[in-house]
């Protein structure tokens, strides 16, 4: 995990073609200073880990509207540990039930964001996720 300025990937799974909040999401990050990349749409578990390895980055946040975010945070979060990178901080928002945000967690996923979220504390969550693995 990097030191410097926060990279976070910011990444659209499976075939959900809504990115607006997804752009919001990155813009906030960007907004509070930290570097954002954008895989874009239709990306699959293996490329958004590949692209999270490449661009030495220490939070991957999933925006999933599909449905299939039990199926999707889980294979990320398998992946990323492949490939020793469970340091890389988790996150996922989208239209999530309630009820699926305990094994979205036991997945990997270190937050779960639905929908109206405050863009405030989802950066104030990312950061202080980080502050917390960097401190362990």
């Amino acid at each position: 995990m990097t030191r410097g300025k926060v990279r976070v990937l910011v990444a659209k799974p499976g075939l959900d073609s809504h990115d607006r909040g997804a752009k919001v999401v990155a813009r906030a990050y960007r907004d509070a200073g930290m570097e954002v990349i954008y895989t874009g749409l239709h990306q699959t578990p293996e490329q958004i880990v590949e692209a999270a390895v490449q661009e030495d980055v220490d939070v991957v946040a999933l925006s999933i509207l599909s449905g299939a975010h039990s199926v999707l945070v889980p294979r990320v979060a398998e992946l990323l540990r492949a490939r020793g990178a469970e340091d890389i901080v988790l996150l996922v928002g989208g239209i999530i039930p309630e009820e699926d945000v305990p094994a979205l967690r036991e997945a990997g996923a270190a937050g779960v964001f639905g929908p109206g979220s405050d863009l405030d504390e989802i950066v104030s969550f990312t950061v202080a996720c980080l502050e917390r693995r960097r401190s362990s």
